[in-house]
């Protein structure tokens, strides 16, 4: 991957975000009590919480702050998970699973507290979060976690069909429940703001430097970049799904555990007032049950955002186009005057065995016909190289389909396929996956 011309992604935030810093490449040898790799939300934050606490700080971005996931995701701010749940993280971790609780609870409140402090310009708008139920039998997640939530003292609160009718705008759902610290921001204004902040408190951040290799050499960090070095008394990886995109030596085990899935994202053109009021009027941010999530909410220029996230294939743009088309006005029906889509992207997801995921860069579902298909064994995910599953599929007995049988009355079902491909146990095998952009 080129880090010499940073090019930026055709998107909604990068077409309307004021540019960032002018920032230098590490070139030379350089030092710091702590080196921080990675310039995205989590390394930014990192750098920010430790210069508050008079620690010398660097980061080492490879492209540019903003410039991956942190700059193009939706924008919502969810102050929860999507799994587990507050009882099931204190159950597995103690009282650790109690900390985390809390800051989970808080995440929100403090992510509008930093921006408030700092005065960071990021279009941030703390309406709430609200999580809709897509069938009735999902109103039992949403009233387990009113009741678990509530417990730790979060200001949830369970809605019925007809509440969450009027606070979005559409029939389609069956209820759900809202958190009212969350809320929805410009994540590429945020990611640029935060560094702002964190240059002006003495923090020094190295653009367009990824790292290649790092070494522990007697009692300090030794990074190395392309042009350069610097050494520290500590280290912080925050470079996420990109962990082996630059460099296949850097942290190849946690590299080899990401796994790219599509999402897309698409914006109206700015709605007039009264066609806004129509949908979502109280502005809040959106996200359902469903397991493809689907998710909205406006922006400052009135803008409504929507996408979805989950499918392992879309060869082509078009059809995640169209997809997200018919989908938002499934959801919000008022909303089909003057709603012509927008810069439709495509993220990229990065999930492993435990359910933790990594966020990577959009990039154009055309762009990754290699992705691999994947099927859930209990807690793990069994992958299947794209081209071997079409190939099985076309050397299958067409008969062995499952098909009605209407005089027999019983209903025949494909055979199982081989078992799934394994992955190879050293990335040196041979790369199964598409490259991220």
């Amino acid at each position: 991957m080129d880090s010499a011309n940073v090019r930026w992604p055709n998107s909604l935030w990068a077409a309307v975000t004021p540019i960032g810093s002018e920032l230098p490449e590490l070139v030379g040898a350089a030092e710091a009590d702590v080196i921080v790799v990675g310039g995205g939300f989590t390394g930014l934050s990192t750098a920010l919480h430790l210069r508050e606490a008079g620690v010398d700080v660097a980061v080492v971005e490879a492209m540019e702050p903003g410039w991956g996931a942190s700059g193009r995701n939706n924008g919502q701010v969810i102050p929860t998970l999507s799994r587990p749940d507050p009882e099931d993280i204190v159950a597995k971790h103690g009282a650790a699973g109690e900390r985390f609780v809390t800051l989970l609870r808080d995440c929100a409140s403090t992510l509008f507290d930093v921006a408030r402090r700092y005065q960071i310009e990021a279009e941030q708008e703390q309406a709430g979060w609200v999580q809709p139920v897509h069938s009735p039998g999902r109103i039992k997640i949403a009233e387990r976690r009113v009741q678990q939530w509530s417990k730790f003292g979060a200001p949830v609160e369970l809605l019925s069909r007809d509440e969450v009718r009027k606070m979005l705008g559409s029939e389609a759902w069956f209820g759900g429940f809202w958190n009212k610290t969350g809320g929805h921001i410009n994540p590429l204004a945020l990611a640029r703001g935060l560094a702002r902040v964190v240059l002006e408190q003495g923090c020094r951040i190295y653009a367009r430097s990824p790292a290649v290799s790092f070494e522990r050499r007697n009692d300090r960090w030794i990074v190395k970049t392309e042009k350069g070095e610097i050494s520290g008394r500590a280290l912080v990886m925050a470079t996420n799904v990109y962990t082996g995109e630059f460099s296949k030596s850097l942290l190849p085990d946690i590299a080899h555990e990401v796994m790219p899935i599509l999402s897309w994202q698409m914006a109206t053109q700015p709605l007039s007032e009264e066609a806004r009021k129509t949908v979502i009027p109280g502005r809040q941010a959106m996200s359902d049950t469903h397991g493809e999530l689907y998710f909205a909410r406006y922006d400052a220029r009135n803008r409504l955002v929507t996408g979805g996230a989950g499918r392992l294939w879309l060869d082509r743009l078009q059809r995640s186009r169209g997809r997200a088309f018919d989908r938002a006005r499934r959801r919000a029906v008022q909303s089909r005057a003057g709603c012509s889509g927008k810069r439709s992207r495509a993220a990229v997801l990065g999930s492993c065995a435990d359910r933790r995921a990594w966020i990577a860069a959009p990039a154009r579902t055309a762009d990754v016909d290699g992705l691999p298909a994947a099927r859930r064994a209990g807690n793990r995910l069994s992958f299947i190289p794209r081209a071997a599953l079409q190939k099985r599929r076309r050397e299958s007995n067409p008969a062995a389909l499952a098909y009605k049988d209407a005089a027999a009355g019983r209903r025949h079902r494909r055979p199982a396929l081989a078992p799934p491909l394994r992955r190879p146990s050293s990335p040196r095998r041979g790369r199964r996956f598409a490259r991220l952009p």
